[in-house]
């Protein structure tokens, strides 16, 4: 293609509202506009890498026997009702209604809508397995978009589903997919890793997440390198750095002070002169409209992730100060579980063990010393706390480093969550009826595009991978009214095509400096330069990412950039 015929909107400056690299170089390099608050349109360079992206998905999904469908994006509610997840999934969800009042949704994702046609379509176990996947628009109700196209409202998504007749083939399907999704990340450029996850709202047992490093993300890793041990924030374990100050010794009773104005745990451990682990901190947490009073450590944070799944709800809440007051006649930072026995009291293991600590009395102002778990009150232990830096791996005492990263793909084991609420059965060989069992595999198609950015930028712009640039190389006469460039421009722009080359001919005239920096920004991996030492019959290739170049013959420069593409 020809760049004088081309729609590339560049800018010299970053957008105002752009804070992340990713969002700042693709709108500077004519990628995408804003429409709205999280709702972007693509423009042409990012519609051909995005094209190249879901092609690299496409060619590895059928690799292992997937299928490739296109699935309704409006759904009616009845299915997601079926599932459970029409109220689960609250505000979240594009909510709407036909012109005869019938409730509809734009889908976030198609676990429902897979097993809807499952059920009417499988009937035996001689069907089985079977992965069905499609690349689709999804939908979100995002309440804080940011960060470009990293959190949006609308976004591409490449979502498989498995159907298996039992956990052993469950385990094929989702190897099978965590195998095509090294293969597609790697094609992709990505330097990622897969780490243990938490499931969510999807429901099931086992999943992973695959995550690339960035700063610009606003997923947390705890990894222990040496252990070989990686997991998302929500899902990590380790064991916790040692209280400060040991336990005083001895049966002491519980014993009230007053803590006049004193509501936070910092406020109590300067009053008092102990540190925040001689402490528990008191939460309490809406769970389907029961209250449940959450105990930690006092310098711990409450993973809600882990309450979610100890409680089998999607988004437990904090309760209102109105309902704490009503609950425990007293305010919050007053609170604590001695002589509560209207709730479910559940404690971080982190207290399992400890003795005469400080909680709150239930009395405004007032705080009592000398609190053991199990003899001053009843409670069951689980593992409820966030993972901090500095704490150690449970098992080997290395130290955990926690980052930041983006989520590019999850897979998950679903189990019978789908196919048993929404009715799937199939004959098995004996003649029974049996439930298939499920998996579901997603990959953010816009996520891969945007991490490769954060991940391969400079001051002058994007580096792209060649695998999923829009152009793999640029071919650019410096001086447009010389014959002899121009001739061996076409030249070279013709060999590269005749290659296979995805190949752009800068023959706008613009000033050499103006071509090379555009080059640059929109990331274009290797550049051909057509200039003074073609009196020599030389072009030069240059490489975006390293700045190296090289002088090649002019026969030889298509040649040269197909190897270097390939290799």
């Amino acid at each position: 293609m020809r760049w004088s015929t081309l729609f590339i909107p560049t800018l010299r400056e970053n957008p105002a509202d752009a804070e992340v690299p990713s969002h700042q170089l693709m709108v500077r390099a004519g990628y995408i506009r804003q429409l709205s608050a999280g709702l972007y349109n693509y423009l042409f360079l990012a519609q051909r890498s995005l094209q190249k992206i879901q092609t690299i998905i496409r060619e590895e999904m059928d690799a292992i026997g997937a299928q490739e469908m296109h699935l309704a994006a409006l759904n009616p509610a009845e299915v997601w009702q079926e599932s459970g997840r029409w109220d689960v999934m609250g505000q979240n969800m594009f909510r709407l209604k036909d012109r005869f009042g019938r409730d509809l949704c734009l889908g976030m994702t198609h676990e429902e809508i897979m097993t809807f046609i499952a059920r009417g379509e499988l009937r035996s176990y001689k069907q089985l397995p079977q992965i069905w996947y499609q690349i689709q628009t999804k939908f979100r109700d995002e309440p804080r978009p940011k960060s470009g196209l990293l959190r949006v409202r609308q976004f591409l998504m490449k979502d498989s589903y498995s159907f298996d007749i039992d956990a052993a083939g469950l385990n094929v399907s989702y190897d099978k997919h965590y195998a095509a999704y090294c293969r597609i990340f790697d094609r992709c450029g990505l330097q990622y890793v897969a780490v243990e996850a938490h499931s969510g709202a999807m429901g099931g047992s086992q999943s992973h997440e695959f995550m690339v490093r960035s700063d610009a993300g606003e997923d947390y890793v705890a990894v222990a390198p040496k252990s070989g041990y990686q997991a998302n924030l929500e899902k990590a374990v380790s064991a916790p750095v040692a209280p400060a100050v040991a336990d005083p010794e001895g049966d002491l009773p519980p014993e009230e002070f007053h803590t006049p104005n004193k509501k936070t745990i910092a406020e109590v451990a300067e009053f008092t002169g102990l540190p925040e682990t001689s402490q528990m901190k008191s939460l309490v947490m809406m769970a389907d409209g029961k209250a449940v009073l959450c105990l930690l450590r006092g310098d711990h944070q409450l993973s809600e992730t882990k309450l979610s799944g100890l409680l089998g709800v999607n988004e437990p809440r904090p309760a209102h100060p109105e309902e704490i007051r009503e609950l425990f006649g007293a305010d919050p930072g007053s609170l604590g579980p001695v002589g509560v026995k209207n709730m479910r009291v559940v404690a971080d293991l982190a207290l399992k063990g400890r003795r005469n600590m400080i909680c709150g009395a239930n009395k405004d102002d007032y705080h009592l010393r000398n609190v053991t778990p199990l003899e001053d009150f009843e409670c069951e232990f689980h593992d409820l706390r966030q993972v901090a830096a500095g704490d150690t791996h449970a098992e080997t005492g290395e130290p955990i480093e926690i980052y930041k990263a983006v989520e590019i793909g999850h897979i998950f084991k679903l189990g019978y969550k789908y196919s048993k609420s929404m009715g799937l059965r199939v004959l098995a060989a004996d003649g029974q009826e049996i439930t298939p069992i499920m998996g579901s595999y997603g990959i953010g198609v816009e996520r891969i595009l945007c991490t490769a950015i954060e991940l391969f930028h400079d001051k002058d712009g994007i580096q792209l991978p060649a695998s999923i640039a829009p152009f793999q190389v640029v071919v650019t006469p410096v001086n447009l009214g010389d014959a002899n460039q121009r001739a061996a421009a076409e030249q070279i722009y013709a060999e590269c095509k005749a290659a296979g080359l995805d190949v752009l001919l800068d023959d706008r005239e613009e000033r050499p400096g103006v071509k090379f920096k555009d080059a640059d920004l929109i990331g274009i991996p290797y550049r051909i330069t057509v200039g003074k030492k073609l009196a020599d019959g030389k072009v030069e290739l240059v490489e975006r990412r390293t700045r190296k170049s090289s002088d090649v013959a002019v026969g030889e420069a298509a040649a040269a950039v197909r190897t270097a593409c390939n290799g």
